[in-house]
């Protein structure tokens, strides 16, 4: 196979699950020997993971004019708006040019890269943005959120978008064969089926020495037995799940860690922080909140008791706080709370971690996570009820050291076999060279013409507001 050159377009470079994988893909084709540069809209030093920041990656930060909202709305609208400026910037660099594009999360851009790039695009789908802007699945189904008829006005033309221009990346890529059938099911003017590429990890990044003098790991690892949960501080990652299945557990000894990214501008995640913090002292638990110095994150003035918690609440942790938790002796499971998950990478890295994973039996999980037979267990899939969780967890914490390591094994061999960086990247990489191998992009129709007239007149309206503001 040919080198490519690749570019890479992200819309938002911090600390989560997309982003993990954008990070993981890029270097995984770069040791394939391909040419990498990662495009984005955002990127802060201070939350980001460490990869885009130390050098291994080229990453492009294009600063847009765009907030992210007015007033807490219209976000789709601006986020369609900075991507089509990120992408403007791209086309007019003349001394990059790109074999093929890669694109994940938006794909507003994907016209303009085939028709002004005249490169192929392949585009990755973690989730169709009308599911989740507009509902929810509720034992398997989709259901429509309740909405005022302004605001589902104001979606009708941008999953329209979505649709239109998703049909046209040459090769779409899901993360999962549950994410695949939802978009073969909701976009129905798109014949053609998402193949599953999994996210992978970077394998080798879990093998190096832990630091347990670093002043970030000292704050919070604990010779308590520890569960573990990451996720966002997001409502929908349901982490209020884990707080009340550990509540009810009855284990004195143990305690709980939840950690993940955490961003103060970004009202869910205060509300969601703030809403957990009163769930604990509702149910009679010490708690602190950590975060590293590195990442000048303001601390909430709550009441903690910063000597070993019952709870310790981890905002915006290090890639070293991360793998610390996850190899430490002391964490006996990891739990993972968000329902109808489109994939989820945390029960992954857990499991090439040795350790159990408890998740909810819905989503990505049910793909990566073994719940039976008991033989080729490496988890435990459960409906969303504190109740059974904490029974669940109660069983956990009483496994033998037998029944621990024979668990432990088979989790770290399904982990690497299936979901390890270089598999993902060859996945990644077949598509790729599938779409560069394609020949000259046709020309699209005069449709398309009149969608980037009416974009460009969306732009110009959304910068007089600004002004007017």
């Amino acid at each position: 196979m040919k080198p490519l050159r690749i570019a890479f377009l992200h819309p938002d470079l911090g600390i989560g699950g997309a982003e993990r994988l954008v990070v993981d893909a890029a270097l995984g084709l770069q040791n394939l020997g391909h040419h990498v540069d990662v495009y984005t809209s955002h990127h802060d030093p201070t939350h980001c993971f460490e990869e885009t920041r130390d050098g291994a990656l080229r990453v492009h930060h294009v600063v847009p004019p765009f907030p992210r909202s007015i007033r807490g709305r219209f976000h789709i609208l601006f986020a369609h708006a900075r991507q089509l400026h990120l992408t403007l910037h791209l086309l007019l660099r003349r001394e990059h040019s790109y074999d093929v594009y890669f694109v994940d999360q938006l794909s507003t851009c994907i016209p303009f890269l085939r028709t002004c790039g005249k490169s192929r695009v392949v585009f990755y789908c973690h989730f169709p943005d009308k599911l989740l802007a507009n509902g929810e699945f509720v034992e398997g189904k989709f259901e429509k959120m309740k909405r005022g008829i302004l605001k589902r006005l104001y979606r009708v033309p941008m999953d329209w978008v979505e649709e239109l221009t998703t049909r046209q990346a040459d090769i779409i890529l899901a993360n999962s064969k549950f994410t695949s059938r939802i978009f073969r099911t909701y976009f129905k003017s798109i014949p053609r089926a998402p193949r599953v590429v999994y996210p992978g990890i970077n394998i080798s990044a879990y093998g190096t020495s832990v630091d347990l003098s670093d002043p970030d790991i000292v704050q919070v690892l604990s010779c308590r037995p520890t569960l573990l949960s990451l996720n966002r501080f997001e409502k929908k990652k349901n982490s209020a799940l884990a707080l009340a299945a550990f509540a009810q557990m009855k284990a004195d000894s143990t305690r709980l860690v939840i950690g993940g990214g955490y961003d103060h501008r970004l009202e869910d995640n205060v509300k969601t922080l703030a809403s957990l913090v009163s769930k604990t002292e509702s149910h009679f638990l010490t708690y602190n909140i950590v975060t590293p110095p590195s990442s000048n994150t303001p601390v909430p003035p709550f009441k903690c008791q910063p000597i070993d918690p019952d709870v310790l609440f981890v905002l915006n942790f290090t890639t070293g706080q991360r793998s610390a938790l996850l190899t430490s002796p002391s964490t006996l499971c990891l739990l993972y709370t968000p329902a109808n998950e489109h994939f989820g990478i945390v029960p992954v890295e857990g499991m090439l971690c040795g350790l159990p994973i408890l998740a909810c039996d819905s989503g990505g999980p049910t793909e990566s996570v073994r719940d039976s037979p008991e033989s080729e267990r490496t988890g435990w899939l459960c409906r969303p009820d504190a109740g059974i969780w904490a029974d669940v967890l109660s069983k956990i914490v009483a496994l033998s050291k037998e029944e621990r390591k024979a668990l432990s094994e088979r989790a770290k061999s399904r982990a690497k076999r299936l979901f390890g960086m270089e598999t993902m990247a060859k996945g990644i990489e077949e598509a790729l060279q599938e779409a560069s191998g394609m020949g000259p992009v046709e020309a699209l129709s005069g449709s398309f013409y009149v969608f980037a007239s009416l974009l460009v007149l969306v732009i110009a309206v959304l910068l007089i507001m600004l002004r007017l503001i």
